[in-house]
């Protein structure tokens, strides 16, 4: 008989599991090297890029994976054509200060625009090491045509993660009407790795889907949508929540070092 970790203590299949010795090794704080979510001055966060990346160094971590809103986003400052290069310049300076000590990956949170189709045309998209598609607008949208919406956006082959799947905010407003299953199906055949946003006003995914996603052989991207170098540590609570939904490090993109995971992106970017 296995330990049931007190995260997996539901009530739902935990003990039959153990018993078979089928409880996964659960993911920990320490497997994390990197972050893949988070934004500064040049969108809605308080900080540039360079203390940015400067404090997720000092955390330990690998690397850090700027993802600021697009340009539909106006409510954000999204950025500009202009913007972006001028903040793609900045990474590669810092990244030739690093000397391959550190790495600042060049993302974007791009928006899933009405029908499907992401922010910025796809020669715009390939410049970037990784694109977060997320929903920030047609919140009302019926079902069907919000999964559609979102299945479409996974489909793009230049989408490397699904950002906060159903759109929930804590306290604030519930989740957007969608087919979560579809959803993961989805992600699974295109290998789009599933969003745990770790902002405590989100934890989207809920951890309640987790055990579907892996069982639909999805991949994770564990994420703290920071807008500060305070909300950086917000990543702890996205490990509570996959730990919660069983999720093992080996299913979690982001606990990949940094080899491997420049290896899977541009694995990714070639087959585009």
């Amino acid at each position: 008989m296995q330990f049931i970790e007190p995260e997996l203590r539901e009530g739902r299949d935990e003990i039959e599991r153990a018993a078979k010795q089928k409880l996964p090794a659960l993911i920990r704080d320490e497997d994390l090297h990197g972050i893949l979510h988070s934004h500064t001055t040049a969108s809605d966060g308080t900080e540039t890029l360079e203390p940015m990346a400067e404090a997720t160094r000092k955390r330990g971590f690998e690397y850090y994976g700027v993802a600021d809103h697009s340009q539909s986003a106006h409510y954000a400052g999204g950025l500009s054509l202009q913007e972006i290069a001028e903040q793609h310049r900045e990474a590669d300076r810092l990244n030739k200060a690093y000397n391959g000590k550190f790495r600042i990956l060049k993302g974007i949170e791009a928006d899933i625009l009405a029908d499907g189709s992401l922010d910025y045309p796809n020669h715009i998209l390939e410049q970037f090491d990784f694109v977060v598609a997320s929903v920030h607008s047609r919140f009302k949208l019926p079902k069907k045509e919000q999964t559609e919406r979102i299945i479409e956006a996974i489909g793009n082959p230049r989408t490397t993660i699904l950002g906060h799947m159903t759109g929930r905010q804590l306290l604030r407003r519930p989740g957007y009407d969608l087919d979560v299953d579809k959803v993961l199906k989805a992600c699974a055949k295109h290998g789009v790795a599933v969003e745990i946003n770790a902002h405590p006003w989100r934890l989207d995914l809920d951890w309640r889907w987790h055990q579907k996603a892996l069982d639909q052989g999805c991949i994770f991207s564990i994420n703290p949508d920071a807008h500060s170098i305070r909300e950086l540590d917000h990543m702890h609570w996205g490990v509570e929540m996959a730990r919660k939904g069983g999720v093992p490090a080996k299913r979690v993109l982001n606990a990949m070092r940094l080899t491997a995971l420049l290896a899977h992106l541009a694995r990714r970017r070639q087959t585009s």
